[in-house]
C-alpha cells in the first residue's frame, strides 16, 4: 500500500517524480535473473592496476584515510590532480584553492549544479545525456534545455546553430560531456571553440564532464574546455578515477576550476557526502602519476575491445556507430526490423542472453532516441567474444 499524507500529497518530491528507478538497476537485475552477459551498465569486470590496489591496502594498514579526510580531499590527491592537469593539458591549478575531491563524478555533477543554479535557471545540455544530469538539474530547481546530437556520416554530431538557438536570457550554464556518453562522440576542437565563444559572448558558466578523457581512439583528440580562450575562469571541469583506472567502486572524482567556482561547488558538496573514500584517495594519487605507457596500453586495449564488439554487432545486423571515445557503442536496431529500444532491450536477454541499455532513457525527446541501443565494451575479451557470438546467432540471417 502506498503511504500518503493526510492531504494525499505524494511522498516523493515532485521534482524527482519523473525519474523512478534507473534503467541501469532494471537491466542489471534482468541480467542477474536470466544469467545473461551484462553489457548494460558501464563498469569493468576486472580490477585496475595491481600497484594501485596495493596502494589502497597500504593506506588502510597505515591508517591513512580511515578517519574523515580533509573536506577538499587529501593534499596528496589534490596535488596529483593539479599535476595531472598540467602534465596532459598544460593547465595550472592551485591544489589548495582550485581542486576539490568528490564522491565520484556523480557527486561532482550534483554539487556543481546545486551550487551554481537558482530555481528557474536554464541549463543547456547535449542530448542524449547521462541520466543523473536531468535529476540533478531538477533537484536544483533548474530547467533543462536539450540540444540533440544527431546521426550523421556514422557518428552523432552537434548542430552549433541549434545550440546557439537554445540559449536564452534565462540560460545560466552549458553542461557539456566530451568524450560523450552514450554516443561515443568526441567533440572537435572547432566545435568546442564555437561553444567557448558562445559562453564568452553570452556570459555563461560551463560545467564539463570529462571522465572519459583518456579513452579517445583513432584520430580523435580530447580538448579540455578550460584550455580554450576565455574559459578557464568560467569552467568547472569534472574528472574521475573510476573510468581511467577501472576502480569504479572507489568513487573518487574531482572538480578543477577557478577559486570562486570551486568554493561554490565545495559549499554544496560539504552537505552531500561531506567526505568519502579516504584510503582510496591516496591510491588514486599514485594512479595519476603512472607513466604514459599505462594510459597508452589502456587505450589500446579498449580500442581492440571496441573493434571486437563492433564487428560482432555489425555481423548480427545492427547499424553500428563506432565510437571515437568512451567505452560504449551505440547501435541502431532499425535494420533488424525493430523500432522500440525499450521493448528490444527487455526481450534481448531471452533472445540472445545479452543485456543492453535503451538510449531513449537519455533523451527528453524520446522519439529521437527510440531506435538506439547502447552496449558497454569495458569487459574481458572472452566475455565480449561470447556476447558477439550470441548476438550473431540470434540475429544474423
Amino acid at each position: 500500500m502506498t503511504r500518503m499524507t493526510s492531504s494525499e500529497r505524494p511522498l516523493l518530491n515532485r521534482r524527482l517524480a519523473e525519474f523512478g528507478t534507473t534503467i541501469f538497476a532494471e537491466m542489471s537485475a534482468l541480467a542477474l535473473r536470466t544469467g545473461s552477459i551484462n553489457l548494460g551498465q558501464g563498469f569493468p569486470d576486472t580490477d585496475g592496476p595491481e600497484e594501485v590496489r596495493e596502494a589502497a591496502v597500504r593506506a588502510l594498514r597505515e591508517g591513512r584515510g580511515n578517519q574523515y579526510p580533509p573536506g577538499p580531499g587529501v593534499p596528496e590527491l589534490r596535488t596529483a590532480i593539479a599535476a595531472h592537469q598540467r602534465r596532459w593539458y598544460g593547465l595550472s591549478y592551485d591544489p589548495d584553492a582550485e581542486v576539490l575531491v568528490t564522491a565520484g563524478a556523480t557527486e561532482a555533477i550534483a554539487a556543481a549544479l546545486l551550487a551554481l543554479l537558482e530555481p528557474g535557471d536554464e541549463v543547456v545540455a547535449l542530448e542524449p545525456y547521462y541520466d543523473s544530469y536531468a535529476a540533478c538539474i531538477a533537484m536544483a530547481g533548474g530547467t533543462r534545455v536539450p540540444v540533440t546530437l544527431r546521426p550523421d556520416a556514422g557518428a552523432f554530431r552537434l548542430d552549433l546553430d541549434e545550440l546557439r538557438a537554445a540559449v536564452t536570457p534565462r540560460t545560466r550554464l552549458l553542461l557539456i560531456n566530451t568524450p560523450h556518453n552514450p554516443t561515443g562522440t568526441v567533440l572537435t576542437r572547432a566545435e568546442l571553440t564555437a561553444i567557448a565563444e558562445l559562453a564568452v559572448e553570452r556570459d555563461l558558466l560551463v560545467v564539463t564532464d570529462e571522465v572519459y578523457e583518456h579513452l579517445v581512439y583513432d584520430e580523435a583528440e580530447h580538448v579540455p574546455v578550460a584550455t580554450l580562450p576565455g574559459m578557464r575562469e568560467r569552467t568547472v571541469t569534472i574528472g574521475s578515477a573510476g573510468k581511467t583506472f577501472s576502480f569504479t567502486g572507489w568513487k573518487v572524482g574531482w572538480v578543477t576550476g577557478a577559486p570562486d567556482l570551486v568554493a561554490a561547488v565545495r559549499s554544496a558538496k560539504q552537505f552531500l557526502t561531506y567526505v568519502a573514500s579516504g584510503p582510496f584517495q591516496y591510491a588514486v594519487a599514485d594512479a595519476l602519476r603512472l607513466p604514459d605507457a599505462y594510459f597508452d596500453e589502456f587505450r589500446a586495449d579498449m580500442r581492440a575491445k571496441r573493434d571486437l564488439l563492433a564487428g560482432g554487432l555489425e555481423q548480427a545486423g545492427f547499424r553500428v556507430f563506432r565510437p571515437s571515445g568512451t567505452y560504449f557503442i551505440t547501435t541502431d536496431i532499425s535494420p533488424l526490423g525493430e523500432s522500440d529500444g525499450f521493448t528490444f532491450c527487455r526481450a534481448l536477454p531471452e533472445r540472445a542472453g545479452v543485456v543492453a541499455i535503451p538510449n531513449a532513457v537519455f533523451y527528453d525527446h524520446k522519439e529521437a532516441g527510440a531506435p538506439y541501443v547502447r552496449f558497454a565494451f569495458c569487459k574481458r575479451t572472452e566475455v565480449l567474444a561470447d556476447a558477439a557470438e550470441r548476438l550473431r546467432k540470434a540475429f544474423a540471417h
